[in-house]
């Protein structure tokens, strides 16, 4: 066995232990000793994907992913794999990409050795029976299914579709029933042998990398290894590569008109380029993605916004492989961007002149290689899961002591290279796709496998060149020099060692939640304010603009913050139940002064309408036009495009909160909401206020409270104050519906886009409000039940490839609910079949043994005990329990106190009182979304007499109202003391 000798370049914050061997059948490994880490996990990494498909078996590839984790010749039961890690604490899944296929999983670390020679099995003798695969066939077809209808999915394959037949890039990848079986089984094919063939050509141990994350010494982890995946055969199998350019002449110089589901109009440019993976330290499509998708003033980005033609433009490398790459820039329109189209064509080529004219220049390459070397050494620890997917799957691609950095850190600073990349990017050599409802009926041809409509024609570059010279005459210019790159990442020595949040301030107007960082030690901080405001949510109206306005200073901010964003300090202003929110993360050095700039333009917020321009505008100072406002209106438009598990999810969601309005109503409103209504809102909005504030991080408990006093200044103090404090009556609680013991309610509706042939259900069991014991039966059950659940409903019977079982929390009231998405059957069959798993499983339920029970409490304690891995995961977690108003934030040692004393009866009498079918207290709703192809069951089911015991809902909002309510948690003004 070889052991690399070189160094694996790693931050200097990292204190993990890195070590490449190579096995004596050439699979070459990462080992990574982490003996901090709660979790193990591993990740190997094949390098066969979907171009290796065959013809006329598209989605092969893919399919092998799916059939692979299903047994092998010494754990031949089917689904064990899965079942061990799940009662083990983990989880487990892969993916198909192009060139390569991804397997991993993650455990508790007393199960990580069986898991691993579980995992090596696939790797080593699969089992791949017949009887699996034409189940799986239909989970691969269910997948498919879910994606019919999703604008990603179907522009991507369209872009494939208009590029070269010969060249794998242009390959449908997911496979369906027909690719997979129909077409196959008419030539004469088996499916099943032409899988094990591929296997067999392709898997062969010199072309997979794997990454293994333990908690033991280097030494203990390279035995484990070398013992459990030295059997993988290696046939020496070459190296695949794929030559050649996807796009030739033909495909490129055209400009292609599509229809997308959702409303909305984009403009996407893409140019072949030479891949950056050859080029990495110089970093060239970095660099250019850099400058075009910069959104401070001057940028291509910042004119067409305030033009009122963009509201998004992203720019970079796309669909890289080793052998060719495009560089990509898409542009979200407005209705009026849309109607300026060429002058936006031109706009980019413009900017893309004024960087050909600028040269490339060494002060911006800096400070892009400052903000990266900063970022990759003060990076926060992800998931171990995460983390070794990412890096096996770039092993292939880079040197092993890049296998961590990766194309992280440009260094080398090349202008012949950048400038080899920007030549590339010319009126030529571009493909442009435009995407608009607008161009229904307008159309002439259809793409294969999603059946998107489209029509495309050529552009010269003279077409071009027209268009970039009739183009409006902008100030477009570089980028100004960043004041936000942090030059002190200093640790500030915070005496006190503080354990959980604690309550630093309270007064009428803000209360003050602090946590200083005694974990992670990295110069980073997090804060957050919480805008309690009652008149933002008192009816449709307020919400609507509510939203706007959250928006609206969004896209003020923009030109000024976007700086701050480059330099990895992110800021959000989002609109809540209760008002809005602004959340501010990344490094501290720096932080305050964004603050202080969020605030002030929020009290200084003004609008008024300008009539000379043919759409109103918002003014804040100065004139935006519509795309606030448009933005807001098609994210409400485009809801009915959501996927029907997702409307399942929030119909009930809108049955069981109080108080909340639906999305309807706020579109209805929008087009009579004038720019004198938001005038007249904000104000109003934000006269009466409570801001609830959570400040974590590398920040000491006195500029905490400094800057929250700020805040307090600026809003609530002088002699004409902005927000004066809420009335006793005023402070926002969040209730919940209590379901009536011994019924199940139903609500069917119908899908809302009649295209969708996808049913879905949302199965809800409603259990109880927040209680430390009541809590881990819940949990325990679920950890139980979740696998088994997914085995029968998904695996044996078919009914969706969205399938799981998990638990659900709504304000502090817990519950369970099983999601089902499917084509095959109406939600009403779903329904039963769920009923029917929790009547079978019963019966194992009962007769699991001391021991077993045993392991799955110890399981789960093992999960509680889990380290937040960075300052973001840890701020979640606590204000989650500020925002429901729990503030129980010894959760999880008191869980874990709760479950060693827990009983294996008393886990059975909570499963005979809440959850068994029949259950005289059991509370439960079940929402049922019909699609397409179940719309007569929907007419059906309503009509039908219902059973006893279960009860219709006709009207979500008279239902609601006739509901007894949980209690709040939150609003409670005593529970809370200094």
């Amino acid at each position: 066995m070889a052991v690399g000798k070189e160094d694996i370049l790693k931050a200097r914050t990292d204190k993990r232990e890195y070590r490449r061997i190579v096995l004596p059948n050439s699979l070459e490994v990462l080992l990574i000793s982490d003996p901090d880490t709660d979790k193990c996990a591993a990740s190997m990494d094949v390098s066969v994907g979907s171009f290796s498909d065959p013809d006329g078996l598209e989605g092969l590839a893919h399919f092998l992913e799916h059939m692979l984790f299903y047994a092998s010749e010494k754990y031949p039961l089917e689904d064990s794999y899965s079942k061990y890690i799940t009662e083990h604490g983990g989880r487990t899944n892969a993916f198909t990409a192009s060139e390569h296929t991804n397997y991993y999983f993650d455990i508790n670390p007393d199960g990580f050795d069986e898991a691993l020679d579980r995992f090596a099995q696939f790797f080593i003798k699969p089992l791949m029976s017949a009887d699996a695969t034409t189940r799986e066939i239909k989970a691969v077809d269910s997948e498919n299914q879910k994606n019919l209808l999703s604008d990603g999915w179907r522009m991507n394959q369209l872009q494939k579709h208009v590029s070269a037949v010969d060249h794998p890039y242009h390959k449908f990848s997911t496979g369906n029933w027909d690719t997979l079986e129909v077409r196959p089984k008419a030539k004469g094919l088996d499916t099943r042998h032409e899988l094990i063939k591929f296997y067999e050509e392709y898997y062969s141990a010199n072309l997979m990398h794997l990454v293994i994350y333990g908690k033991e010494k280097l030494d203990k982890i390279e035995g484990l290894v070398e013992e459990k995946f030295k059997e993988i055969r290696n046939i020496d199998r070459n190296s695949l590569c794929f030559s050649g350019e996807p796009c030739t002449s033909e495909h490129l110089e055209i400009l292609v008109r599509t229809v997308p589901i959702k409303e909305g109009h984009k403009l996407r440019f893409v140019w072949p380029i030479t891949p950056e993976i050859h080029h990495y330290k110089e970093g060239p499509c970095r660099y250019l993605g850099h400058l075009i998708g910069h959104e401070g003033e001057g940028s291509l980005y910042y004119i067409m916004k305030t033009l009122g033609w963009a509201t998004g433009l992203s720019a970079g490398e796309s669909d890289s492989t080793l052998d060719f790459s495009f560089f990509k820039v898409d542009i979200d329109l407005t209705e009026a961007g849309h109607e300026h189209m060429q002058d936006i064509v031109g706009l980019l080529f413009k900017y893309i002149s004024l960087l050909q004219q600028s040269g490339v220049c060494k002060w911006i390459f800096d400070e892009l290689s400052a903000v990266c070397e900063t970022k990759f050494h003060y990076q926060d620890k992800i998931q171990p899961i995460n983390y070794v997917v990412n890096i096996s799957s770039n092993m292939q691609k880079y040197y092993p002591k890049d296998w961590l950095v990766r194309s992280s850190l440009p260094s080398n600073f090349s202008p012949d290279i950048i400038q080899m990349v920007l030549n590339k990017l010319s009126p030529n050599n571009v493909r442009i796709f435009w995407e608009s409802k607008k161009f229904e009926g307008h159309t002439n041809m259809v793409e294969q496998w999603y059946g998107t409509a489209y029509c495309m024609e050529r552009i010269t570059s003279s077409i071009i060149q027209e268009w970039i010279e009739s183009s409006p005459n902008e100030n477009l210019h570089l980028p100004a020099r960043n004041v936000f790159i942090p030059t002190d990442l200093s640790l500030k020595n915070e005496n006190e060692k503080v354990k959980c949040p604690v309550l630093l301030r309270k007064s009428p107007c803000t209360s003050l939640w602090y946590k200083p960082d005694t974990m992670f030690f990295t110069p980073k901080a997090y804060v957050k304010i919480d805008f309690n405001c009652p008149h933002a949510s008192g009816s449709p109206e307020a919400e609507a603009l509510t939203s706007i306005f959250t928006h609206l200073l969004m896209d003020y901010l923009n030109g000024y913050a976007y700086y701050a964003q480059v330099a990895e300090l992110y800021y959000r202003i989002n609109h809540t139940e209760g008002g809005f929110q602004v959340t501010l993360v990344g490094y501290n050095h720096k932080l305050r002064i964004l603050l202080e700039t969020v605030v002030e333009k929020i009290a200084s917020f003004k609008v008024k309408a300008d009539r000379n321009s043919d759409l109103f505008c918002w003014v804040i100072p100065y004139t935006f036009s519509m795309p606030s406002y448009e933005m807001v209106t098609k994210e409400y438009q485009n809801f009915k495009f959501q996927q029907p598990y997702e409307q399942a999810m929030y119909y009930c969601s809108l049955i069981l909160q109080d108080h909340t309005w639906p999305w309807m109503e706020q579109l209805e409103v929008l087009p009579q909401l004038e720019v004198e209504d938001l005038a007249k809102f904000v104000p109003m909005m934000l006269s009466r206020a409570f801001l609830e504030c959570y400040a974590a991080g590398n920040l000491e408990s006195s500029e905490a409270e400094s800057m929250i006093l700020h805040v307090e200044d600026v809003f609530f103090k002088g002699s004409n104050p902005i927000c004066q404090p809420l009335f006793p009556s005023q402070h926002f609680t969040n209730r919940v519906v209590k379901l009536e013991k011994g019924k199940h309610f139903i609500y069917p509706v119908e899908g809302l886009n009649p295209s969708d042939e996808n049913s879905s259900l949302v199965h809800y069991i409603q259990v109880h409000q927040d209680d430390f014991m009541l809590n881990v039966k819940l949990q325990l059950f679920v950890l139980i039940a979740k696998q088994p659940a997914f085995h029968q409903l998904r695996s044996v019977e078919q009914l969706g490839y969205v399938t799981a079982l998990l638990q659900r929390n709504d304000s502090g009231i817990r519950g369970l609910q099983f999601i089902i998405q499917s084509t095959v059957k109406g939600p009403g069959h779903i329904d039963l079949r769920v009923e029917e798993f929790l009547k079978t499983f019963e019966s194992k339920f009962y007769e699991m043994t001391n021991d077993e029970f045993k392991s799955n409490v110890n399981t789960l304690i093992d999960m509680k005990f889990e380290k937040h891995k960075n300052l973001r995961e840890e701020a979640g977690f606590y204000w989650r329990e500020i925002s429901d108003g729990t503030l129980k934030f010894d959760r999880k040692e008191a869980e874990i106190a709760a479950l060693r004393q827990l009983k294996q009866q008393e886990l059975i009498d909570f499963f005979n009182e809440h959850i068994k079918v029949g259950a005289p207290h059991k509370r439960s709703l079940s929402v049922r979304v019909y699609g397409n192809p179940h719309s007569s069951e929907y007419a059906s089911d309503k009509s039908n007499s219902v059973q006893p015991c279960t009860v219709n809902i006709d009207d979500i909002f008279t239902f609601r109202r006739s509901q007894p309510l949980y209690g709040s948690f939150k609003g409670n003004l005593g529970h809370v003391k200094l």
